[in-house]
């Protein structure tokens, strides 16, 4: 191997053993102390839970692992916004399981909470997958509670999900294994079933202080909502169980019974892993964001047998489109080449950069594998789309305009994972998080903002001068040179998937070599709600 493979394949292996170090500190939870009381009440902690629940002999999903990643600070911290989301399989049916963690503020519901619990109903709903929700919760973060509370895509619309999932015949299972307060008793009501621990979990619209202070009542928490009340007396739950572990048992055994799911017949044959060693893919990217690469050779690398059916292959070259096998499912692929091409007529083609020919070509692709119903994967590396007064004149406005229809009208599920650049209107047309993919993940090299770092640092620097300019102040050299490293480094922070992912704008991080699991679980997932919508683009510039 040369030294640039070598020198790539250290960069990119540091990034993944980051990328896992800070997840093994999220996993953590609210820490060693908060852990041991949860267990000392005789609790099992969520992850556990969820570990106890899900088939150990299949691979399973993290949604939003690093959800508020760095944020809530003043707060204390709220790791992995303080709910798991897991999509895994239990009695080999593939399920979204989501558990509160009560090590982290007893549960307490953050906006970022609310967000990640809204992102996991979105998927279940997406792709009919049975929701199990293991409640342990305190409530509402009463200090924020204006973040959270009053608007569409706050916590009500949780219930309204509840309400729209089970009309709708998606499974909804409910676990009261600690705390259940306030509004957030609707959910596990709202749910087909619900069960509750003896002895830890309760449920009730208010708890003692607040009966107290609102009728003069006194009386405890358990003769309020336990166990003995809502499964004796209220009929609030179905279920009365002594543990968490029978309660989980409980959970397993109605799973096993649920009647097969629907199919929407996406076509898949017996896996194979791709001819070419994935692990290549560390030594193949460029430890650089600005380096070019042939993206052919990463996509070889993800693919089963390493084979991939090019379509249009001599034209519109910046990007890539064709036909594959991911573990076995067909999919196509839409990606943006990084290799800087000479097109037939002689022109210099920047890798990463979206032509007008690539638009056109990536817009009547996408058009085939809806009409083929093939799932669609996106692997962005996009700088955006070309600017000057030539590309106007080709009409980039208009072949963008038509790839951006395409993406959007799309009927097939859709994946995306950001392998490097997503920038500007190029994360819009690689479909982006606006353009619902069933999933969208990010390798430790992505890169996502409105520009580069470099060109938007320069013209956040120019906006900021004029400012000081028209107060009568003036920088001199170094103070500009200081300010413009400042300016770089805040907005090269917010560039960073870790960023983007504490704010769910991603549903994650992966190791590159995850990338075929992700599609392959999404697909599998997909396959369960079938394709109802035509497929219409609508009025299309041509």
């Amino acid at each position: 191997m040369n030294l640039d493979f070598n020198i790539n394949e250290d960069v990119n292996k540091q990034a993944v053993y980051e990328l896992k170090s800070r997840l093994k500190k999220v996993f953590l939870g609210g820490g060693e102390t908060a852990s041991k009381k949860q267990h000392e009440k005789g609790k099992m902690l969520a992850r556990e839970r969820i570990e106890y629940l899900l088939d150990k002999d299949r691979p399973s999903l993290e949604i939003g692992a690093l959800a508020a990643d760095n944020l809530y600070e003043e707060q204390g911290g709220c790791p992995s916004a303080g709910v798991v989301v897991v999509v895994g399989y239990i009695a080999n049916r593939q399920c979204v399981v989501v558990a509160n963690d009560a090590t982290v503020k007893a549960g307490a519901w953050f906006p970022l909470t609310a967000k990640k619990n809204l992102r996991a109903q979105e998927i279940a709903m997406e792709n009919r997958l049975p929701i199990i929700y293991l409640v342990d919760s305190a409530g509402v973060y009463l200090p924020m509670q204006d973040e959270i509370f009053p608007d569409k895509e706050h916590f009500g619309r949780i219930f309204r999900n509840n309400a729209r999932m089970s009309s709708e015949g998606i499974v909804q299972i409910a676990a009261i294994m600690g705390s259940c307060v306030a509004g957030g008793a609707y959910l596990p009501v709202m749910s087909d079933e619900a069960m509750i621990v003896d002895g830890t979990g309760s449920v009730f619209l208010a708890g003692s202080y607040l009966v107290k202070s609102a009728i003069g009542e006194e009386v405890d928490n358990e003769t309020l909502g336990g166990a003995t009340t809502h499964c004796e007396i209220s009929g609030v739950t179905d279920y009365k169980h002594p543990d968490d572990k029978s309660c989980l048992d409980s959970i397993r055994r109605i799973i096993e019974k649920l009647s097969a799911p629907l199919n929407s017949g996406f076509n898949r044959i017996k896996p194979v892993l791709p001819a070419l060693d994935s692990k290549e893919i560390y030594g193949l990217l460029p430890n650089l964001r600005e380096k070019p690469y042939d993206m052919a050779e990463i996509i070889q690398r993800l693919v089963d047998n390493s084979e991939f059916d090019e379509y249009k292959a001599l034209y519109g070259k910046s990007i890539l489109c064709g036909l594959a096998r991911v573990d076995g499912w067909a999919v196509g692929i839409v990606a943006n080449q990084r290799k800087v091409i000479k097109n037939k007529k002689g022109e210099m083609q920047i890798g990463g950069v979206i032509y007008s020919d690539a638009a056109d070509k990536a817009a009547r692709f996408i058009m085939n594998c809806n009409q083929k119903k093939i799932p669609l994967v996106f692997l962005q590396d996009v700088t955006g789309f070309m600017v000057g007064s030539k590309s106007e004149q080709d009409g980039i406005i208009k072949d963008g305009a038509k790839m951006v229809n395409a993406v959007a009208n799309s009927v097939v599920p859709k994946f995306t994972v950001v392998i490097g650049n997503s920038y500007g209107a190029g994360n819009y047309a690689m479909c982006g998080k606006a353009y619902d993919p069933r999933l969208i993940y990010a390798w430790p090299s992505a890169k996502i903002a409105v520009m580069g770092g470099e060109q938007a640092a320069k013209t956040l620097l120019q906006i900021q001068k004029a400012t000081l300019k028209a107060k009568g102040q003036n920088l001199s050299d170094q103070a500009e040179a200081d300010l413009l490293g400042e300016i770089t480094a805040r907005y090269n922070r917010q560039t960073t998937p870790y960023y983007a992912a504490a704010r769910l704008w991603i549903d994650g991080i992966i190791d590159p070599l995850d990338t075929r699991k992700v599609i392959s679980m999404g697909i599998e997932a997909a396959n369960q709600s079938p394709i109802t919508k035509a497929f219409n683009v609508g009025v299309m510039q041509v």
